[in-house]
């Protein structure tokens, strides 16, 4: 009877091992394969605003065309587009309600590297551009203003900009004015979504007055060119330490480093809670030693040798732990594959559904560390008790 007893424990054990195991495998897919598709997502979103490669001038606000050599930039290889781009805060009033903003005056190549009709809510405005006129404010500025857009009476806005070298005197405004409707509000990220008003270029540089000045010059590539190696090449033609040349990366590294830095400290907790739960499987090998310590001590008067006992018990924990690897990476793919075909779990404020992007790298790394673990929680401990017998 206490036999028997000692077996059902043993078997409890052994099974309560192979489904901590199993769900913390299943978790490692899941989460990692839910960190790639944020990941991927903050990226679309943030580089398709940001072009690959911005080009300033790191001590004044504006610099002239003719300080760059814009035929000599274009002829580099790799480079889709050149577009000029003016920047400028500005104060945006609708009835009572005045919002700051950041003005992106932009051409009309810009509209078609960022993918504009994709991120046009409701599709609103998707061939206002089309003649090189056109207005778009951030989604969230569009609401704050209490904004309508895609109607026949939709709102007119005034905006205000700053004069430059202007003194100010008693009866006359230190601002440029002017006013327009918006054709479509864009939604990329919360940074543009809070802020961004886009106007063409042409009506943005006579509100300010510039006369071939801008703020940043917008590098797109083709597919298939590192954005890096054409830095390179762009700063061997500029060759003034006045310009800062950037990578999108460089731009949003602070974005980027932080969601990998996420991903990595998910990753540790989750090997952490994997080598807790692991402990089920030292006392389940335990306990199945002391169970047959009396048919171990039988095969080893028989002239059995401790390597072989200890190959018995050390195969046993790769097959419990090995079992439980397997079925976790089955459950956690299964997992992913329902997300993305039912999309049940959305984002909380969002409500988007949770992007999953698989990766092989990420499968190669969850199965070479949770085999590595379940190698040494089998090998040390059977060692231990085959030594100590």
């Amino acid at each position: 009877m206490w036999s028997k007893g000692k077996r059902n424990i043993v078997t409890l054990i052994s099974r309560i091992s192979l489904f901590g195991v199993m769900i913390i495998t299943a978790a490692l897919v899941v989460l990692l394969s839910a960190f790639n598709g944020i990941e991927k997502m903050i990226e679309q979103l943030y580089s398709e605003f940001d072009p690959p490669i911005t080009i300033q001038h790191t001590q004044r606000k504006t610099f002239f065309e003719n300080e760059l050599d814009f035929q000599k930039i274009k002829s580099i290889p790799g480079i889709k587009s050149v577009s000029r781009q003016i920047e400028e805060i500005i104060v945006i009033r609708n009835d009572q309600k005045w919002i700051n903003a950041k003005l992106y005056g932009v051409e009309k190549s810009f509209l078609s590297d960022c993918h504009i009709q994709k991120h046009l809510l409701s599709g609103i405005g998707e061939n206002a551009y089309l003649d090189g006129k056109f207005a778009f404010v951030g989604a969230e500025l569009m609401q704050n203003l209490k904004v309508s857009i895609g109607t026949i009476n939709s709102d007119e806005i005034l905006i205000y900009a700053p004069k430059r070298n202007v003194k100010i005197r008693l009866g006359k405004t230190p601002f440029h004015s002017a006013r327009l409707s918006v054709d479509g509000a864009v939604n990329f990220n919360q940074e543009v979504n809070a802020s961004a008003f886009m106007w063409d270029y042409k009506s943005a540089s006579e509100l300010l007055g510039y006369d071939q000045e801008m703020s940043k010059l917008y590098i797109s590539l083709n597919d298939g060119f590192d954005p890096q190696a054409v830095k390179e090449q762009i700063q061997k033609v500029i060759k003034n330490p006045s310009f800062s040349v950037r990578t999108n990366l460089e731009k949003n590294e602070l974005i980027f480093k932080t969601s990998k830095s996420e991903r990595l400290v998910v990753f540790i907790i989750l090997l952490f809670v994997f080598v807790l739960a692991a402990f089920n499987l030292v006392a389940s090998l335990t306990m199945l030693y002391v169970e047959k310590k009396e048919s171990v001590q039988l095969l080893s008067a028989i002239g059995m040798r401790n390597k072989d006992i200890f190959s018995i018990f050390f195969y046993e924990g790769l097959l419990i732990s090995g079992t439980g690897v397997f079925l976790g990476l089955i459950l956690g793919y299964l997992v992913c594959f329902l997300q993305m075909s039912i999309e049940f779990l959305v984002i909380p404020g969002a409500n988007i559904p949770f992007p999953i992007v698989f990766s092989l790298g990420d499968f190669f790394l969850i199965l070479g560390s949770v085999s590595l673990l379940s190698f040494i929680f089998s090998y040390f401990p059977v060692r231990f008790l085959v030594r100590n017998s």
